[in-house]
């Protein structure tokens, strides 16, 4: 047991998270350092990932461009639709090199989205195809999501996975509140003028989370057998129908996250302070109740918690768009808000229903359900990306259609509705009275 000592960034000789005895000696502090690293550096990747979303606040007639709300809103699509894409071929990759040595890599060739932005966004009349390629680059940092969580998936045993999956993301995804501050911080003392301040913030970051990673996270063995693994998922009719949740809980909290800002300045006229000063609250409060949605789906069952947060935001979209017609600023914001908190909690109890529909399945004596379920986790994460994408289309052509958030906010009412049903009809219906609450599908 030499190699899993508590500082070893190599390739473990042994990991068997679900041997107790193991377990407590020696794999719960390995497992635990190499959760804090990933999670500075996913929280590093989600904050370059989000730089466009803050640095459209900045592209107005004082900085030297004249973009349109459906300009800007698919400059803050492009990094989300990248992301999503890439998501898919991250999950594998960290499969092929290793945790540690994949963490080093995506998280240093994130300085070259931040380079980029540095020197465009000083040039005045730059054309809106050059920024839309260099936000393009940007989504690398959402291709982090997808490699950081497979890779924690592999080192805790099964009934620890929603807590360490819930924390790994939510730390995360609170990438996306620092680049929001750091531009609220930008724009308080400098203006809106200098939006080069906030993209060389996080220049010397990447590099030292990289660093961390290099000294103090580990390559496993098991990860490097899961790689064959998301071909038997793609075949697996479950794969798609938690990617669709995961399209719903995901896709509301980075669409909203990204859009919310914009949306406040084009329905409501605020000004990039005013808009920046109360965008950051959702994503934060949504990033810190994410591991409490995997803590209670560990508790009753993430198909239970993950039923009760879409009837939420079912619930809670209606509210907003009442807001929207009614030309509510504080009810908008409130619903947002609430509506992103929601959806944060939708995303740790639906990434902790993936080890509870696979846990005894298998894909023959190829695949073992620990490595379906951490194939499916990368799959799921790079369809659920999308979901923002779709949330920041929608508001696109709402805005280009009618000048209003209203439609889009209609149509996502309709979304969460069907998406309840699916979870009520496909993993709950075998519930009675004094079940333990936990996921069980009909067989594919």
């Amino acid at each position: 047991m030499t190699q899993t000592q508590d500082r070893s960034p190599a390739l473990l000789a042994h990991w068997d998270p679900e041997d107790e005895r193991f377990w407590r000696e020696t794999g719960a502090r390995v497992a635990r350092r190499n959760l804090v690293v990933s999670v500075v550096n996913e929280h590093i990747g989600f904050s370059v990932f989000t730089l466009w979303s803050v640095l459209v606040l900045f592209l107005g007639p004082d900085t030297g461009f004249s973009f349109s709300a459906a300009d800007k809103f698919l400059l803050i699509s492009t990094p989300t639709a990248v992301g999503a894409l890439l998501r898919l071929p991250y999950g594998y990759l960290v499969t092929r090199f290793g945790g540690r040595t994949w963490t080093v890599f995506a998280g240093l060739i994130l300085l070259v989205p931040t380079a980029l932005a540095a020197v465009f966004v000083r040039l005045p009349g730059t054309p809106l195809w050059v920024f839309v390629l260099v936000a393009a680059t940007a989504g690398l940092g959402g291709g982090n999501f997808a490699s950081s969580m497979c890779n924690i998936h592999a080192f805790y045993p099964r009934h620890r996975q929603g807590w360490a999956l819930g924390l790994n993301a939510g730390g995360g995804n609170l990438g996306v509140v620092t680049a929001q501050l750091a531009g609220l911080a930008v724009l308080a003392v400098a203006g809106d003028t200098h939006p080069v301040y906030l993209v060389s913030l996080y220049m010397p970051l990447i590099v030292l989370a990289a660093v961390a990673a290099a000294l103090w996270m580990d390559d496993l063995p098991t990860l490097q057998h899961q790689g064959s693994a998301q071909r038997a998922a793609l075949r697996t009719k479950h794969t798609w129908m938690l990617s669709l949740l995961y399209v719903t809980t995901f896709g509301s909290f980075i669409g909203y996250g990204f859009a919310f800002g914009l949306v406040l300045r084009e329905q409501f006229g605020f000004t990039a302070l005013q808009a920046a000063s109360v965008t950051f609250l959702g994503p934060l409060l949504g990033s810190l109740a994410r591991p409490l949605g995997g803590r209670w789906a560990d508790r009753w069952g993430g198909g239970r918690v993950t039923l009760w947060m879409l009837l939420a935001m079912t619930a809670g979209s209606a509210f907003l768009y009442l807001a929207t017609e009614a030309s509510s600023p504080v009810a908008f914001v409130v619903a947002s808000t609430v509506l992103i908190v929601f959806a944060g909690v939708g995303n740790g109890s639906t990434y902790r229903m993936i080890p509870e529909v696979f846990a005894d399945r298998a894909d023959g004596a190829e695949h073992s359900p620990a490595q379906i379920s951490g194939a499916v986790i990368a799959i799921a994460g790079a369809v659920g990306a999308l979901g923002g994408v779709l949330v920041n289309l929608a508001f696109r052509f709402s805005f280009g259609a009618a000048g209003s958030a209203g439609p889009a906010v209609a149509g996502f009412v309709v979304f969460y509705a069907v998406c309840v049903l699916v979870v009520r009809a496909v993993y709950l219906r075998k519930d009675r009275p004094g079940s333990t609450g936990r996921t069980r599908p009909e067989p594919a």
